[in-house]
């Protein structure tokens, strides 16, 4: 019992009382429930891999947003994680690709560019036409350090450099915001240039 409140109490969001409640009712449930909770847990880390385009998770070595051509492959949204992908995914306002880094530049925290998809990202920017950039990252010191990092890489190259508008609060990430806000902040966008004037 011990070990089960222990693994789960790892888990984002549940500490120990909230463990020792979950692991409680398991044991309360038939043994063919958490078989069935088992082989999902284990079929969600053996099904699911990166997309080899964008690092969206997906069970197909291309993730069906990079394979629809009905997407407009002139845009990209470069996000932080794919949390944030379903957040603007949910808001119906965004047709193009997305990029996600896998995380945000922070010293303090030991990340740097290299631990970043950045270079993926300006790669394809070169090789697959890629008109626009929509740097959607949260609006936190990481995110507008890792918003410039990445227009100060693709300054030179033939391509819009956008940031969504702020309706989201200073210090929230993507995930969090509601769809409306985040819908508005993505069609509201604005060059990234503008924002260095202020």
């Amino acid at each position: 019992m011990e070990n089960a409140v222990e693994q789960l109490a790892n888990l984002p969001g549940v500490g120990r009382k909230t463990a020792l409640r979950l692991s409680l009712f398991l044991l309360s449930k038939e043994p063919s429930f958490t078989h069935r909770l088992t082989a999902a847990l284990d079929s969600l880390r053996d099904g699911i891999v990166y997309c080899c385009r964008c690092h969206n998770i997906s069970d197909t070595e291309l993730c069906p947003i990079c394979a629809d051509p009905k997407r407009d492959c002139h845009t990209v949204c470069v996000v932080q994680t794919v949390s944030d992908v379903l957040a603007i995914e949910n808001t119906a306002q965004y047709k193009g690709l997305y990029h996600v880094l896998g995380g945000v530049i922070s010293p303090i925290d030991g990340i740097g560019p290299s631990q970043l998809t950045i270079d993926a990202l300006i790669e394809r920017v070169r090789e697959e036409g890629v008109q626009e950039v929509v740097l959607a990252l949260g609006s936190t010191m990481e995110g507008d350090t890792t918003n410039f990092f990445i227009y100060r890489r693709l300054s030179g190259l033939d391509v819009r450099v956008s940031v969504i508008a702020r309706g989201i609060a200073v210090g929230d990430e993507i995930e969090y915001a509601d769809e409306l806000t985040l819908g508005r902040s993505i069609l509201n966008r604005t060059s990234f240039d503008d924002t260095l004037k202020h």
